[in-house]
């Protein structure tokens, strides 16, 4: 994907206010493609796809540029990760974890495939599951969104639901208990422990910003709920040398609060740590973002983008703005990457869009 700017060419662009700053020069600019372009036949035909298995779909999202929310002198860049085929980023860890099993042989035909998940790893679980002909089962809270329990039930998913009062940690204690009675009848991947999480991402989503932004690239910015996203990306990152000799800072972004609305994301002071999250290897900051400051940049991206994301995307926008609102302060250039975790239409049910929308 070319990345771009030049707002000059751009209808769209946003006009600097009489007596403002000149804008510095971003790091490296490079032509933007005015908004609402015709796109060119040559560039629909690379983004054209034949795939055997819809698994064949997953990773290699797009990446979109946040044109009308980035400051002046710093781009800001997003991963459509609502893009691949189950709608969220919690495909690539779901297919990585599957295949490492097939492989090495814990997960077996006779075996039913059992985790805990907020709703978007179930749902990816359970898609791979049906293309690759696998039984699955998942413990979720029962109060994950409606949408998401009505997904995973599409695909003939079994499910079992833990106390709303204890979260994600309530859900992961179940099932445990769960195994423990009846190991041999379960194949328990464990997100929240298992190494190929963390490896779907080093070896797609790290390696595509790299591909896509390359030297350019100077933060990468994404919410910690089994942490896989930031420990693989950023392992990746950290592996690539920037033009001045430095690597890319790695930022995560987690609640502020243990009473959260963030879904998916975790509070590490208050919740049980995943085994995989070893922020030492690859992070060199930790940012807490507030519900509500994740709630408004769902609707700011709505309104400036066209984006209709959910609530965990919010909050690493909003952690990835701030970045680069920091930069851009300071008169400097950079580029600043996150991750669009999945779609907005997952929430409709039962939290703040019920207000605004009828079904």
């Amino acid at each position: 994907m070319q990345p771009c700017s030049g707002p000059s060419e751009n209808p769209g662009a946003r006009v600097a206010s009489p007596g403002a700053p000149p804008r510095p020069p971003a790091a490296a600019e490079v032509p933007r493609r005015p908004a609402g372009a015709q796109l060119d036949a040559a560039l629909l035909l690379r983004r054209a796809q034949a795939a055997d298995s819809v698994v064949d779909l997953i990773g290699g999202t797009p990446l979109v540029r946040l044109a009308n929310l980035e400051p002046p002198g710093v781009e800001l860049w997003a991963k459509c990760e609502f893009c691949n085929p189950g709608g969220s980023v919690k495909d690539r860890p779901a297919l990585q974890m599957i295949r490492d099993a097939i492989a090495d042989g814990r997960l077996t035909r006779d075996k039913i495939l059992i985790d805990s998940t907020s709703g978007n790893t179930g749902v990816a679980y359970s898609l791979v599951g049906a293309a690759l002909g696998y039984r699955v089962k998942l413990v979720m809270p029962a109060n994950v969104s409606a949408a998401r329990k009505q997904i995973t039930g599409a695909y003939g998913t079994e499910l079992v639901f833990s106390s709303e009062l204890e979260g994600s940690d309530g859900a992961i204690r179940l099932v445990r208990e769960i195994v423990a009675a009846e190991p041999e009848r379960y194949f328990y991947p464990d997100q929240y422990s298992n190494e190929s999480n963390p490896r779907a991402h080093y070896l797609g989503t790290g390696a595509e910003l790299i591909a896509e932004l390359g030297p350019r690239l100077t933060h990468f910015v994404a919410g910690v709920g089994t942490s896989g996203t930031i420990m693989g990306t950023g392992r990746r990152l950290k592996e690539h040398r920037r033009p001045d000799g430095g690597s890319v800072r790695v930022i995560a972004v987690e609640p502020d609060d243990a009473f959260h609305g963030l879904e998916g994301l975790k509070h590490m002071a208050s919740s049980l740590v995943p085994a995989i999250w070893r922020p030492a290897e690859c992070v060199d900051e930790v940012r807490p973002v507030s519900t509500d400051a994740g709630w408004e940049m769902t609707e700011q991206l709505k309104e400036a983008e066209g984006l209709f994301v959910g609530h965990s995307a919010g909050a690493n926008v909003a952690a990835a703005l701030q970045v680069a609102k920091e930069l851009s302060a300071r008169g400097q250039t950079g580029c600043v990457a996150t991750v669009l975790c999945d779609r907005g239409d997952r929430y409709f049910v039962p939290l703040r869009w019920e207000r605004r929308y009828e079904w």
